[in-house]
């Protein structure tokens, strides 16, 4: 087996986000040396990284440069020049995953067809380069009400996305090349996290559920174990190893699900890298996303998905009508709740619904964790500091 870790490995992350701290933490205990790409000199990464370097993460020369720093080349979001990736890769330094990987991910349009063609249940869908061109398909009868609107690239976190109810609804409409899909009658989201490295070597997650928030569109609530099915989990972990092995990937993926009104498994989309549904395997499992992300990356074993305790993970959201330096309530009081996991990202400035950081809580029961994790929802709060 080719292992790509050695003394001093110099392992180089594109934007320095939460998931890159978190990722940073693990990589500390294996001694290797880190560089963090971002624009933000107060990204949450830089606090701990070994190298912080300012840069764009959507120019050519700022990520071409910097990967030529590095040993291996990863990344924490997907909004990224490929351009300069796959540059780098043809000059012969590592990327992972793979920029013609990251390309396809980029494009939901490009997902989509990939998921067709591998015949892998998604909802159904057609694509459009215009918002004239959506009204025409609309006019014509190819788009019924209710629909989904997603934009090709550039959605993140619930931006780039419009449920299109009615007629009246059409003012919502976003501009650009989208997607617009059947509007599936949704049971249940659920998420898996699949790793695979270059030996071939593949392992999931258990199932968790996601619940929404319905206005700020991101996860409120992650429930482990989840509560469909054994057949249902069964196809889901099936499905998401299918799609890592199909895309031949070495690393870390997301893939999310929705569970129809009819009890079908279909794919919703996917994400090359760690994932805010994967936070609780920080404590709830014996090899967190992020241990196993370096693990497949750098072509070690991976290691066990095995729970140890149930667990509810929840986000720390920014309050709405607060946006300034943060500040956080409820600490002390949560903190007194058995159980109970706090992770804070080092976000200077709060503003609503941004994610300031994650709670996960942990029992020997599922209810009893739902329990806590609701009683800690009402005790957090991220608000901006007001002058007198």
């Amino acid at each position: 087996m080719e292992i790509l870790l050695k003394p001093d490995l110099k392992l180089g992350i594109i934007a320095g986000g939460q998931l890159a701290k978190m990722l940073i933490q693990e990589a500390s205990k294996l001694d290797i040396t880190t560089f963090v790409l971002d624009d933000d000199e107060n990204c949450p990464a830089r606090s701990i990284a070994s190298h912080y370097v300012k840069g764009d993460k959507l120019d050519f020369d700022s990520v071409y440069q910097f990967g030529k720093r590095v040993d291996l080349l990863t990344f924490e979001i997907e909004s990224i020049h490929v351009g300069a990736l796959k540059k780098l890769k043809s000059e012969g330094h590592r990327i992972l995953p793979d920029p013609e990987i990251l390309e396809l991910i980029q494009d939901k349009g490009l997902q989509k067809d990939f998921y067709e063609k591998n015949r892998i249940p998604t909802a159904d869908f057609n694509i459009y380069e215009t918002t004239q061109a959506i009204l025409k398909g609309i006019e014509q009868g190819e788009i019924n009400f209710p629909f989904v609107q997603k934009l090709r690239k550039g959605g993140y976190d619930g931006r780039g996305v419009e449920v299109i109810n009615e007629e009246g609804d059409l003012q919502k409409l976003l501009s650009g090349a989208s997607v617009i899909e059947e509007k599936v009658q949704i049971a249940k989201e659920i998420s898996v996290i699949v790793a695979r490295n270059k030996k071939g070597e593949a392992k999931c997650y258990p199932v968790v559920e996601m619940v929404f928030d319905p206005d700020a569109n991101l996860v409120d609530k992650l429930i482990c174990p989840s509560s469909i099915t054994p057949g249902q989990s069964e196809k889901a972990l099936s499905l998401a190893t299918r799609i890592i092995e199909l895309l031949d990937m070495e690393g870390l993926l997301a893939v999310e699900f929705f569970i129809d009104s009819k009890g079908e498994v279909i794919v919703n989309e996917m994400a090359p890298r760690t994932h805010n549904s994967g936070h609780h395997t920080i404590e709830s499992m014996i090899t967190s996303q992020f241990e196993q992300q370096l693990r497949a990356i750098l072509n070690l074993p991976l290691g066990s998905t095995m729970p140890k305790l149930p667990s509810v993970m929840i986000n720390i959201l920014g309050e709405k009508g607060h946006e300034g330096p943060a500040m956080y309530e409820g600490f002390a009081e949560s903190m007194a709740i058995d159980g109970v996991k706090i992770h804070l990202y080092g976000k200077k400035i709060t503003r609503p619904y941004r994610k300031m950081g994650h709670v996960t809580v942990l029992s020997s029961s599922l209810e009893d964790a739902l329990k806590k994790a609701e009683n800690v929802k009402q005790l957090i709060r991220v608000k901006s500091w007001k002058k007198n």
